[in-house]
């Protein structure tokens, strides 16, 4: 980025922003270091004018995705500029299409040469509000007078597939040292500020005033959890912990305040729209913390049922019926107004039962501490959480006393425990090309087991091995093909992964009949013959 002007310079009428843009996101993508990312993009924001730096902090922060253009309308002008053979050979040994694209595309010499490229806010302004020849015209366009990077960074931000491996966490550490503040009071207000951020950099940039997100129907950051290691149990003592089953449904913050109430995802997505059943029996003022699950007959039922309604605009009234959606309530963050955060989790805890007394929400049950004595019975509770009776609990939850609600995960306030995951031995069948910096390996894989003398899939996997553990792989996948479909390779029923996961459940998806959740590599199994691997009704006695 050294050398380009990003900002605006007397006598001259336009700016290299979407250049700076290409060169930040070429810049992250390639830098490893936390650190060094975090450099990069704070010269960046010194350096770049409003709104586009605002758009690009939302961008890598993930709170903003543009859908300006269909991924098969640019293989569709990518394939009438070059040789279908040669893009066909080009996008293999790529594995990823942007990328693919961007190095391939060819200059048009009889095509219209612009003197500057848009602003980002620009370009995405005009995406937005053309019809589908115009952004036809508009994107052939652009990708003629742009560099191989700058094709990419346009392509990866159109299409919605951007992964530059920068959390929203770390883009809000950076913007508390931009600004001289504490990630503290940038989480206060991040969640009641919009892309591209203006107000939020006028605070920052001491131009304006701190932005007010005081009854606001915001998110607000949850606590989470480290996992257990052996060397904390022996610290895990009743006097300054207490313990909870931890359910296997999917965290939620319910927010209801003078001005609306919303759900959010733990990630702060508002969630709303899939679950208005929850949301019609919030009629409170609060902000609570809590699992959300589905019931079937009065009883929790599995995770497997509760995706049937996630990620649904307009769920249907028959499955919300069959599988009302619940809460159970772990932690008070406010009460009409008031800040719990800064309690500990003790009197949090009193403060939230008394509420549930005295308000008597519908559809929600608070948390039940578990007694225990001493981490000899904490190991009895972890292994009655897997027994076959309670498939909708994964362990427990182990938190101080004395904690306050942080954001984030602060060391040594709250644990989870989680049950020994489910093993079995399964064949990979199907190999595909990964994203990112894994475009060039095989590094996805189809695995099934064994029903009468056939394999039939279970899941797919992409991690639980090591960078050299993955060189391997790849090099086997490569050796061992017998079919090709695109990016993805059939092999030889030759290789057993040993697969963790942490349930099973029906799928009319897979030829099996039946799915393993959250699977992952535990080893491969080099030295076990491929006929050896697991039979298909080794699941049934997991089936949810």
């Amino acid at each position: 980025m050294e050398g380009l002007p990003l900002f605006p310079v007397r006598g001259r009428r336009y700016i290299l922003i979407m250049q700076a843009f290409a060169a930040l996101l070429d810049r992250l993508y390639y830098t490893h270091s936390n650190l060094d990312k975090a450099a990069v993009l704070t010269n960046y924001l010194r350096r770049t004018p409003d709104p586009d730096r605002g758009y690009a902090v939302g961008v890598i922060a993930g709170t903003i995705t543009f859908e300006l253009f269909k991924r098969a309308l640019v293989r569709d002008l990518v394939a009438e500029r070059v040789d279908p053979v040669l893009l066909d050979l080009s996008y293999d040994y790529v594995g990823e299409m942007s990328e693919t694209v961007a190095h391939i595309w060819p200059r048009n010499p009889h095509g219209a040469i612009l003197n500057r490229l848009p602003p980002l806010h620009e370009a995405i302004h005009e995406f937005q509000t053309r019809d589908k020849p115009q952004i036809r015209e508009y994107l052939a366009l652009l990708l003629d007078n742009m560099t191989a990077p700058e094709r990419w960074a346009l392509l990866k931000l159109g299409t919605s597939t951007l992964r530059i491996g920068m959390s929203a966490r770390s883009v809000k550490h950076v913007l508390a040292d931009f600004g001289g503040v504490s990630v503290g009071e940038i989480e206060e207000v991040w969640h009641a500020e919009a892309p591209p951020y203006l107000d939020l950099f006028a605070w920052l940039e001491k131009r304006g005033p701190k932005p007010d997100a005081k009854d606001a129907v915001t998110f607000h950051p949850v606590m989470l959890a480290h996992p257990l290691e052996d060397a904390d149990l022996p610290g895990i003592t009743p006097d300054a912990f207490l313990a909870e089953w931890k359910f296997d449904g999917i965290r939620v913050q319910i927010v209801s305040t003078p001005n609306g109430k919303a759900l959010f995802s733990r990630s702060g997505d508002d969630i709303s729209g899939a679950f208005p059943d929850v949301l019609a029996r919030v009629n409170f003022h609060a902000v609570l913390d809590g699992e959300l699950i589905v019931k079937s007959g009065g009883e929790i039922a599995s995770f497997n049922h509760l995706q049937q309604r996630l990620n649904r605009k307009s769920p249907d009234p028959k499955l919300m019926a069959k599988y009302p959606g619940c809460l159970i309530l772990y932690d008070m963050l406010a009460v009409e107004g008031r800040d719990l955060r800064p309690l500990p989790l003790s009197e949090r805890k009193v403060e939230m039962a008394r509420w549930f007394e005295a308000a008597k929400p519908a559809g929600a049950e608070l948390a039940q501490s578990l007694p225990f004595g001493n981490p000899g019975e904490l190991q009895t509770l972890r292994e009655e959480a897997a027994k076959l009776a309670s498939p909708h609990i994964e362990g427990l939850m182990l938190k101080r006393l004395d904690s306050p609600y942080v954001p984030g995960r602060p060391k040594g306030q709250w644990y989870k425990w989680k049950r020994d995951p489910m093993l079995t031995d399964a064949v990979v069948m199907y190999a595909q090309r990964g994203t990112g910096r894994r475009s060039s390996f095989y590094s996805d894989y189809t695995f099934g087991l064994w029903h009468n003398g056939e394999l039939l899939p279970i899941g797919k996997a992409y991690f639980g091995f090591t960078d050299e553990e993955l060189r391997e792989l790849d090099k086997w996948v490569r050796n061992h093909t017998v079919n090709r479909f695109g990016p993805v390779r059939e092999v030889e029923k030759a290789l057993v992964f040993e697969v963790a996961f942490d349930a099973v459940h029906r799928s009319a998806r897979h030829k099996s009949g039946v799915a393993v959740r959250f699977p992952r590599i535990n080893r491969i199994r080099w030295d076990k013959p491929a006929r050896e691997a697991d039979e298909l009704q080794s699941l049934a006695k997991w089936l949810d």
